[in-house]
């Protein structure tokens, strides 16, 4: 090899170069996007400014040949947390396993129900929203968040209940004497005065309306949630009963919003002198919502629409409403009103019931009160007819004198109200008359008379039954024992 040194210009030429290309070399490594912006984007990956899914990060797991298959077919979809999610299943009834058709599953505002099979498919649902899984005459159950292909088995829940006035519930004696009863015997719930024929709530309200309306006292029971509670934790299901139209302190109130007398210009009165509102206007509907939504947010597990209908006696001629009152707009108003309360308390797990009159199972038109029961079922948990044997004054087909035939009565008016109704899954569960005869002989409806008219409900088919007394004075003797525990409803 050759020592001998380069030439000295040659040495500072290549030394001046190597210089230059280094400080390059450095510059494109140090500062690309400032000297070639181009160049640094395409060589730059950043999923997010693409339209295509970003690598995922490898599991550090052993490769085995279904792996292999796996990887080559594409990455598997994976569930990112707080994504909605679709729940699917099917609704079985516990104690037969046979499939439950028309049960309703409440996923926040929306409702979808089991099909003949008892499967349901839901729409995606968000994270963290309420499932309900509900059916009249079962358990209600409140499905897991993470939820996704379920089996629910819903027990049956036959409902047994007292009555309660609003002046019934907030005295110490009489409420306890019902209390004892529901303890003692076949009974396991309760209906409640939360708004009564007055239109007066017996507990303090926060509905701002009421409060305005003045439909706070004269009964305040101070304690009503503890007590509520406890009446829960003994498994007692408990039913608010709202009167719905019939509401003499919002329509002295509100004669906006009432039903007018066009004789005088001021609120209609029925023949107790007490004044409606009017059913055609929507304010009203959602007034009884309010009510109603606040009482299940206390931890009723039902809400009972009494009232639910037009009047039927006073001056009916001099009754002035916000539309034509005729047969083809009371079916509508009832039905909307209904709707909307469906809508509204549905997601919140609560059952929704109505009281109707007795003689709707006989009649082919609305009673002339907005009262059908084709139209009534398909918003409803449960259909509650007044099947009162002294309700029927002018009889039944085949019974003249309904108070000397109380089994058959109820059997009947039951029979028909299921046959007519239109849900599949909606029940029909009846009001008993435990009160003495004020139509036909005045007799005393004792032990044999209550007794007939459960069994003639229950051969009939309902879901239960609830004994009327105005007085809350109810026949004990009428009543089975208490086999089993209370069936505790989940709230």
């Amino acid at each position: 090899m050759d020592h001998r040194p380069l030439p000295r210009s040659l040495s500072w030429t290549s030394l001046i170069l190597l210089t230059l290309v280094t400080a390059l070399v450095e510059s494109v490594i140090l500062f690309p996007s400032a000297l070639f912006p181009d160049l640094a984007t395409a060589l730059t990956w950043d999923a997010s400014r693409h339209r295509y899914p970003a690598p995922a990060s490898p599991t550090p797991a052993a490769q085995s040949p279904a792996s292999d298959a796996a990887a080559t077919a594409g990455p598997a979809p994976v569930e990112r947390v707080g994504e909605p999610r679709v729940i699917t299943g099917r609704v079985l009834d516990a104690a037969t396993g046979a499939p439950l058709r028309g049960v309703s599953i409440w996923a926040g505002p929306l409702e979808v129900v089991t099909d003949v099979d008892g499967g349901f498919t839901t729409a995606p649902v968000p994270p963290g929203t309420t499932v309900w899984v509900k059916a009249p005459g079962y358990e209600r159950r409140q499905l897991a968040p993470d939820a996704k292909d379920v089996t629910v088995k819903l027990a049956p829940h036959p409902i047994k209940a007292a009555y309660l006035t609003y002046y019934g519930v907030a005295d110490r004696g009489i409420r306890q004497r019902v209390l004892d009863l529901v303890a003692r015997t076949e009974l396991n719930a309760v209906v409640i005065d939360v708004k009564g024929d007055r239109g007066l709530i017996p507990y303090r309200t926060s509905v701002q309306a009421a409060l305005d309306a003045g439909a706070q006292g004269p009964v305040i029971i101070k304690n009503f949630d503890e007590q509520l509670a406890a009446w829960k934790a003994q498994g007692i299901y408990t039913i608010a009963r709202i009167v719905a139209f019939k509401d003499n302190v919002r329509a002295t109130a509100r004669p906006d919003l009432a039903i007018i007398d066009t004789r005088t210009g001021k609120p209609w009165t029925d023949r107790e002198n007490l004044a409606w509102v009017d059913p055609f206007r929507e304010e009203n509907w959602d007034y009884l919502i309010a009510i109603a939504k606040e009482a299940v947010a206390k931890g009723f597990d039902e809400i009972q629409f009494d009232y639910v209908r037009f009047p039927t006696d006073g001056k009916l001629a001099a009754a002035r409403y916000s539309q034509p009152n005729n047969a083809t707009t009371r079916l509508p108003a009832i039905g909307a009103f209904l709707a909307k309360a469906r809508r509204e308390i549905g997601p919140t797990g609560a059952f929704l019931a109505a009281d109707i009159f007795g003689y709707t199972a006989f009649n082919a038109n609305d009673t002339d009160i907005g009262q059908r029961i084709e139209e009534l079922s398909v918003n409803l948990d449960y259909l509650c007819p007044m099947v009162y044997p002294s309700g029927y004054h002018l009889g039944i087909p085949g019974y003249r004198n309904p108070v000397q035939h109380p089994y058959e009565v109820v059997r009947e008016s039951v029979r028909l109200t299921r046959q007519r109704s239109q849900n599949p899954a909606a029940q029909v569960r009846p009001w008993i008359q435990d009160f003495k005869d004020y139509a036909f002989d005045r007799r005393i409806f004792g032990p044999g008379e209550v007794t007939a008219q459960i069994r003639g409900a229950h051969d009939a088919g309902s879901a239960g039954w609830m004994l009327w007394n105005p007085k809350n004075d109810y026949t004990g003797a009428a009543l089975g024992p208490k086999t089993s525990a209370l069936t505790k409803s989940t709230q």
